[in-house]
Formats: C-alpha cells, structure tokens, sequence
C-alpha cells in the first residue's frame, strides 16, 4: 500500500497556513466587482469560449450582460457575507488556505446563481437536472476563475517570503537615552474626560467603537483609560511624540516598548514590555514601522 512520508502532510500544512495577500477583489470589492464584471463580460461577448448563447428574450450580448452583471452583484454580496465571518474577516491572519476556500466559495455561488437565474432566461425546457447544474457551476469555474486566479497571482512572490522573529531587551541599552518628557494631553469628546501621562508611561492604545483604550504604564503596572475619541483623533494628538506610531486601523503603538517582532512584509505581531497583548502592524505600515525601529535602536 501506498503511504504518504510524514514530513509531506507536514508541508502541505505550512504551505496551505503561510501568510499571503488577501486577493483585490475580495480585498476592494466595490472597485474589485467592477473589474469581475468587466472582465467576464468581456471574455464571453468577445471570445464566447464555452459556447453559450442567447436567450429567449434578449440577443446575446444582452443576455450575458444580465448574467454577468447580476453574478456580479451575487458574488458582492457572498464577499461581505464571508468578510463578516470571524474565519475571513481579518486581513493580518490572511493565508493560502483561506485564499483557497474564498475562491472556491465565490465560484460556487456564482455556478449557484447561474443555474437559477437560467429558469428565467434560458428556453424553456427540463432543466432541473444534474447535466445543466453541472454546466452552471462548470460555466461559472472557467469565466471566473481568470479575474480571481489573477489576483492571487499577482501576489506569487509572497510564497518566498519567510517569516522572521525577533527579539529586543529593552533593558540591554538597545535604544537610545530618553530625553526629559514634556506631559502629554489627551482630548476627549466628553469635557469632563482628562487624560494626562508621559510618553515613557504609554504602552499602546486601542480602538473600540467610539471610544479609544488607552494602556499606561504607572510603576510596572498596566492601568487601562478610556476616552471618548476616534483612533485618528488620539494619532494625531500623539504625533509629536517620535516614537509613538499607529500600526494598525485600531492601534498606536509606543515602538520603545517593543519586546518581539513576529511575521514578514505582510505585516508584523508585536508583544511589549508591560504587556501581553499582540498587537498587529498592517501590511502598509510594516516599512515605516522597521526604519522607526532602526532610528531608535
């Protein structure tokens, strides 16, 4: 009997769970629908590659137009379906395996929709059957398998890109002397809400709703603030502070705090001093983030 080497499930696994870019179109997908729409539309009228013709009411440019477009439309609404799973809607945790199954789920609604929408189109006939289901999803896998598996391409040099861990000993002299602070004000949104600290005593902060969670640290030990305020009210705010840096859409990070680095150019988890908290650095903001840290080591 044939038996698979134990290190080969093992790689599979590590390939299928690397990090990777989530594709554009599930990424963008108000602009990235347009362009599934233009793209399928255009490839069925101009090159008619799988045989398919018109309908009992329209021509047939007519008739792939409604097919298409309201495809289109069927597969935006399935990607803000999977964006509001917890499994797929963090882009930070993005990778080949997901890639995968959002595709394959995209395309098999699409087959889904095809084979319905053809009841009210297509001449009237026996059509509930496995043979013209079968066509729907087979239509469905060879028109849009092209504008997904091209995004996904797009991003090939991804899979040569290592993840790295890295540590830093903050006590080890790494960054260079603090000079005297000058007290920091934080606005609120409330009048009655005052938040005053150093910027050696902020960890990070965090953004919850309308509110923003401020973790401080005061004599080695985490006290959390809460204010009333946008994350992009607090960052600019903290903007005079040098080494205070938003990494995230819900996060400010204090990058002198900064214990371990962990991931790749497709975005960075940070634990810090006085914390256990993981904070992400998305993707775009992983450069800014490595040369600020090479400032101040």
């Amino acid at each position: 009997m044939f038996s698979i080497p134990g290190a080969y499930p093992r790689y599979v696994n590590n390939f299928l769970n690397k990090k990777y870019p989530r594709n554009f179109i599930l990424n963008k997908p108000y602009i990235g629908i347009l362009i599934f729409f233009i793209f399928c539309f255009g490839f069925v009228t101009l090159y008619n590659p799988l045989k398919m013709h018109e309908s009992r009411f329209l021509d047939y440019e007519a008739t792939m137009a409604v097919y298409m477009s309201g495809s289109s439309f069927f597969i935006f609404c399935l990607i803000k379906l999977l964006r509001a799973n917890r499994y797929f809607s963090i882009e930070q945790e993005w990778t080949i395996l997901k890639e995968i199954l959002a595709i394959v789920i995209i395309l098999l609604g699409m087959g889904i929709f095809i084979f319905l929408i053809g009841f009210f189109l297509e001449v009237h006939g026996d059509r509930w059957n496995l043979i013209t289901f079968w066509d729907s999803f087979k239509h469905a896998f060879l028109i849009g398998i092209f504008p997904l598996g091209f995004f996904t391409a797009t991003n090939y040099r991804y899979l040569f890109v290592s993840e790295t861990v890295q540590s830093y000993n903050q006590a080890s002299g790494s960054f260079k002397p603090e000079q005297p602070e000058e007290l920091v004000q934080i606005g609120s949104r409330l009048k009655k809400e005052e938040l005053s600290f150093y910027p050696s005593q902020f960890v990070f902060a965090e953004s919850e709703g309308n509110y923003v969670v401020f973790h401080l640290n005061s004599d080695d030990k985490i006290r959390k603030v809460v204010i009333r305020n946008s994350i992009a009210q607090i960052e600019q705010q903290l903007s005079p502070v040098p080494f205070i840096m938003r990494t995230h859409r819900a996060y400010i990070v204090n990058v002198k705090k900064v214990r371990s680095r962990n991931g790749n150019t497709l975005g960075y988890h940070l634990k810090l001093f006085g914390s256990d908290a993981e904070i992400p650095v998305s993707r775009q903001n992983t450069q800014a983030f490595n040369q600020l840290l090479k400032q101040l080591r």
